[in-house]
């Protein structure tokens, strides 16, 4: 399957990505793949920190993107919700879902609170993402930044309008 990503506004300021794709593994193993920090490594970013419910982290995604993270829900192996700068204005609430379709698991990210002019960036980077995630499961390393600059011209064509 192929990864599929939506874009949406919130309000008039804000706006959410919707990224989702189906793995070749079980919910156990694509669940450790999201919340072990060695694992993260490997597609997404370092993080460090209390991955439970009320915990902090900090990250540097292969994004550039660094902060602080609070873990609103950690429900293994199905529902994980963290807000990206909590104390921030710009904080933003990423979440993820995971679901078993027969030997395989989807998962669902969706991140709230963007800016809504610059959804394209988070769409491609979200979308870059979950690839290197299929990468990093089948072995192999990031390609996170080309492909973010291969996907933005596509996602700032899916713009939404008004």
């Amino acid at each position: 399957m192929n990864t599929i990503g939506t874009m949406r506004a919130l309000d008039e300021k804000v706006g959410a990505v919707r990224v989702e794709d189906v793995y070749d593994t079980d919910i156990d193993d694509l669940w450790h793949a999201c919340t072990t920090p060695e694992r993260l490594a490997r597609w997404i970013g370092a993080v460090a920190g209390d991955l439970r419910q009320g915990g902090e982290l900090h990250a540097t995604f292969t994004s550039s993107w660094t902060g602080p993270i609070r873990v609103e829900v950690c429900d293994s192996p199905r529902h994980l919700l963290v807000t990206l700068e909590p104390e921030s204005e710009d904080r933003t609430e990423v979440e993820a879902w995971l679901s078993e379709e027969g030997e395989r698991t989807r998962l669902v990210v969706e991140e709230r609170g963007l800016p809504r002019d610059k959804l394209y960036f988070y769409g491609a980077g979200w979308q870059s993402h979950l690839e290197d995630l299929r990468r990093a499961l089948a072995g192999g390393t990031s390609e996170w930044k080309a492909r973010w600059e291969e996907l933005t011209p596509v996602y700032e064509a899916m713009m939404p309008v008004g």
